[in-house]
């Protein structure tokens, strides 16, 4: 039997794929927290990521979701293995406002293949936290491959 990833290898494994992300860096979105089946997304607020009316586009929102998911994912899958999104769904619950979204990750259910996770999105406002959406995510493990182009 595989001797289990140390929680340092799981946070350099998520940090390494997260840095090559470019739709992350592009949004300014960062890596906050790493833990076994938990992973926090900051996204700073700012014209470059809000809608029409002000808010954080949803699609900015569903990112750093998406993303707070596969990692949360990842980080139960052997070493060496990828993570994809087979599917999600999201729930915008409130306008994403405030000087900062945190999307929280973590695992439901872990499997050899696909993985349930669910991520909650808090806008910051003043230092007070509002859920503004809820993403559920099927996670596939890819094995040893970063890229994918089947």
């Amino acid at each position: 039997m595989a001797e289990a990833p140390s929680d340092t290898e799981i946070g350099r494994r998520v940090a390494e794929s997260f840095d090559k992300q470019g739709f992350m860096t592009t949004l300014g979105a960062r890596l906050l927290r790493v833990a076994p089946g938990e992973v926090e997304i900051e996204l700073p607020v700012g014209p470059l990521v809000s809608q029409q009316h002000g808010f954080v586009h949803a699609g900015a929102v569903a990112a750093i979701a998406d993303s707070a998911c596969g990692y949360a994912a990842l980080t139960r899958m052997q070493a060496g293995a990828g993570v994809l999104t087979a599917e999600f769904k999201i729930n915008l619950l409130a306008p994403a406002a405030g000087e900062k979204l945190i999307a929280r990750g973590r695992v439901v259910k872990a499997g050899r293949t696909l993985t349930l996770a669910l991520a909650e999105v808090f806008a910051v406002r003043d230092g007070a936290e509002k859920l503004c959406a809820m993403l559920t995510a099927t996670c596939m493990a890819v094995g040893g491959r970063e890229g994918v182009s089947d």
